[in-house]
């Protein structure tokens, strides 16, 4: 009788083994499910991983042509054509950034920058030379008189602070301002109209650019309001400190800068580099004419990356960068006058 208590009965040794070939199987499946979604993800990545590679691959082989082309134009003097195909190649790469590598980004930026400077200086040296005037002989000096005191000579133009900066070219600029001082300054759509635009040196100024310019150029500039209608290709900040600026671009490229605002609208990423408290808000500035002025300049008004900054001294992809912000909704200018 102790025996018989003591060992299991036939019916329990059948249930038992009954539930351990249940468990078995659903466990083996469990892990089997588990190994099939592992495979899936591996392949599904992989596919990506290939397509973004052939996207890239398409893309450096044809921004390498329009690049070529664009280079063959400037020498060729054919300057409309190359403004054309220079910013169809800026659009090409704006449109190419989600997909390419950030050198690859970097790389294309400087190389757009690098032409846009080599057509600003193509079109100055190709600019109609000033007529010859004859230029009236001075009189001698009757003998015994005093002698007449010489003729200040013409102010030169200001010397930059540094050496160019990346993408721009070595003569004067077309239009801008330069060395002034807590002045009130303002340029037009007809002087703006697809010019390359230069404001250097300035202190506690406030500039409005109402127009279409092709280029801008902010460089070494401190306590100032820049205020600045869209601009067909790329902005340049450079040296900047404590500005606020109101931009509309393809591409805003930010260098060297300190504790400034910029209200933006930008088609690609903007791009900082060797920079601190820099902070964004969308653009917002507006004036009379500004939708005309959009329509010139080819810049989508429903495109607008404002939020989206690549550091060039942040590699860290877990961290935000230290170096950049947003402005706060309830901080932002809403009336500008």
């Amino acid at each position: 009788e102790a025996a018989a208590v003591a060992a299991p009965s036939q019916t329990e040794v059948a249930a038992g083994s009954a539930a351990s070939a249940v468990v078995l199987p659903e466990r083996l499946q469990r892990r089997e499910a588990e190994r099939q979604q592992g495979v899936e993800r591996q392949r599904q990545k992989k596919e990506a991983q290939v397509v973004k590679e052939e996207q890239s691959e398409f893309f450096l082989a044809t921004f390498a042509r329009e690049r070529e082309a664009v280079e063959a134009l400037l020498a060729a003097g054919t300057l409309e054509e190359a403004a054309a195909r220079l910013q169809a190649l800026q659009k090409l790469l704006t449109g190419s950034v989600r997909f390419l590598a950030p050198y690859e980004v970097r790389q294309g930026q400087e190389t757009v920058a690098r032409l846009q400077g080599d057509l600003a200086a193509r079109r100055q040296q190709l600019q109609p030379k000033k007529k010859f005037a004859f230029r009236t002989l001075k009189k001698e000096a009757a003998p015994g008189s005093a002698p007449r005191p010489a003729e200040p000579a013409p102010p030169a133009p200001a010397a930059p602070g540094l050496g160019l900066a990346e993408g721009e070219s070595g003569g004067p600029p077309l239009c801008g301002f330069s060395g002034a001082q807590d002045e009130e300054l303002e340029l037009g759509p007809a002087e703006l109209l697809q010019q390359d635009v230069l404001l250097s040196e300035l202190r506690g100024c406030r500039v409005r650019l109402r127009g279409n310019p092709n280029t801008l150029r902010v460089r070494d500039c401190s306590g100032c309001t820049v205020l600045c209608g869209p601009v067909s290709t790329s902005v340049l900040v450079d040296g900047c400190s404590d500005c606020l600026l109101a931009l509309a671009c393809q591409q805003l490229r930010t260098h060297r800068t300190r504790d400034c605002r910029v209200y933006v609208q930008v088609t690609s990423r903007a791009v900082i580099e060797a920079c601190s408290g820099v902070s964004f808000a969308p653009y917002s500035w507006s004036y009379p004419g500004i939708e005309r002025d959009f329509e010139s300049s080819g810049l989508d008004r429903n495109s607008n990356n404002w939020n989206l900054v690549d550091d060039f001294d942040w590699l860290a992809t877990d961290k935000p960068s230290p170096n950049w912000s947003l402005i706060a909704e309830q901080e932002r200018i809403t009336c500008w006058d």
